[in-house]
């Protein structure tokens, strides 16, 4: 294996390790603060979204924003980790399910919570005001960055020949 192809190795390594602490932020911190009649406000995570969501009967939606902001991105780390592990234990089968996740589950998460955001907005607009807060930015960049390694371990793999 040529050196560079090891370099890219452990800088994708080493992506991952940052956006799994930034994805772990990102669910965990308050995304928004939702604020009724000027009295009442709430701050929202996405776990704690998700969570109000499931104690409130809307199952439904509860396993759309958790599996698509949650578990997806969790599986997709779990993948990545795999094929980027050095002793190269990788199968076929995570080769085909990363090509699955790279090829559909590109929309998953960031939109599905930037849509969530616009609708609760436009459905609230009069009644209440929605301050957004840190987390949606940090889970956002951890959205977009593991996007990226997504894209670069497909490339990887694509140029060694191991796809």
């Amino acid at each position: 294996m040529k050196v560079s192809h090891l370099n890219r190795l452990a800088g994708l390594r080493y992506l991952l390790y940052f956006a799994t602490v930034l994805l772990i932020i990102g669910i965990s911190s308050p995304l928004m603060t939702l604020s009724k009649f000027m009295l009442l406000s709430q701050s929202f995570s996405v776990l704690s979204g998700s969570l109000e969501l499931l104690l409130g009967g809307h199952f439904f939606l509860f396993i759309i924003i958790g599996g698509f902001s949650i578990v997806l991105p969790a599986l997709k780390l779990l993948v990545l980790r795999r094929l980027l592990s050095p002793e190269k234990s990788s199968s076929r089968a995570l080769k085909r399910a990363l090509h699955l996740m790279h090829d559909y589950g590109r929309w998953a998460m960031l939109d599905v919570m930037v849509v969530a955001v616009l609708v609760v907005t436009v459905k609230l607009g009069a009644i209440a005001s929605i301050e957004i807060h840190f987390g949606l930015y940090v889970f956002g960049a951890a959205t977009l960055l593991i996007m990226l390694i997504t894209q670069a371990v497909v490339r990887l793999y694509e140029q060694s020949g191991q796809t």
